[in-house]
């Protein structure tokens, strides 16, 4: 993707007192890790403390992820892109994400990242109790005008519906939530309840919030979003107070 290969390193001591010392001051704390680049006992580390660790951005085998999941890794970064595939011979990230059960599987459902016919192979082969659960992968685009910024001196161009670097390589997704559940239910044929729990409930169990969020009950949160017929966003409340209505140009 975007990232510079150039800074790509191994995790540090510093590192993982940085990232536990956050999440002590945080109520959720997600980090994406290559396996290549972190052993299992750092994973364990922030695992015990709290932190989500997601595989990704890796050509790691299955069993280097199974050794990973074991130690405390429970999410895979966007299943498919950036990551090992699935072989005969090796069945690579993707394969884990897909048989491992302890595993959730973020996806970017835009149409570009991951062909609908792999999403459906995907939905109908991941083993339990994780899922796969919708992401974005959005940048800074989603919600203006732009048609580039700039990520770390390297220029993102905005695309046909997509993110890229001047060469065309992916570089994230120019996508919000609500397009996600209109393709995966669209395109990909999922039934609008299980796309809209895909983009609620599921991501909020894989990062161990199902408590509050993704649902509705006494005592969870009043986070909540109101759809048109057509999945159009007509309301957002968080915390029970309203913050945005269709066709009013403020957003609080």
């Amino acid at each position: 993707g975007a990232h510079d290969p150039a800074l790509i390193r191994p995790m540090t001591d510093a590192d993982q007192a940085m990232l536990i010392a956050a999440r002590q001051k945080l109520p959720v704390l997600l980090t994406t890790i290559a396996p290549e680049s972190v052993e299992p006992a750092r994973v364990a580390a922030l695992a015990r403390a709290g932190i989500i660790v997601s595989l990704g951005h890796s050509d790691t085998g299955y069993a280097t992820a199974s050794a990973f999941a074991a130690a405390g890794a429970s999410m895979v970064t966007h299943l498919f892109n950036a990551m090992s595939q699935i072989g005969n011979r090796e069945p690579g990230l993707v394969g884990a994400a897909i048989d491992i059960g302890t595993l959730s599987a973020g996806l970017i459902a835009d149409g570009i990242h991951v062909d609908p016919a792999t999403i459906k192979i995907a939905l109908h082969a991941k083993q339990g109790p994780a899922r796969i659960v919708l992401v974005t992968d959005a940048m800074a685009t989603i919600g203006t005008d732009m048609t580039s910024f700039t990520l770390n001196g390297r220029t993102i161009y905005r695309r046909d519906g997509s993110l890229r670097l001047a060469d065309g390589t992916l570089a994230g997704a120019d996508l919000d939530m609500i397009s996600a559940v209109r393709f995966i239910h669209r395109v990909v044929g999922v039934e609008l309840s299980e796309a809209l729990r895909m983009a609620s409930l599921y991501p909020a169990q894989a990062i161990g919030q199902s408590h509050r969020l993704g649902r509705f009950a006494n005592g969870t949160a009043a986070d909540m979003v109101a759809l048109s017929d057509d999945l159009d966003t007509k309301g957002v409340w968080i915390g029970g107070e309203k913050v945005f209505a269709a066709g009013s140009d403020t957003v609080r």
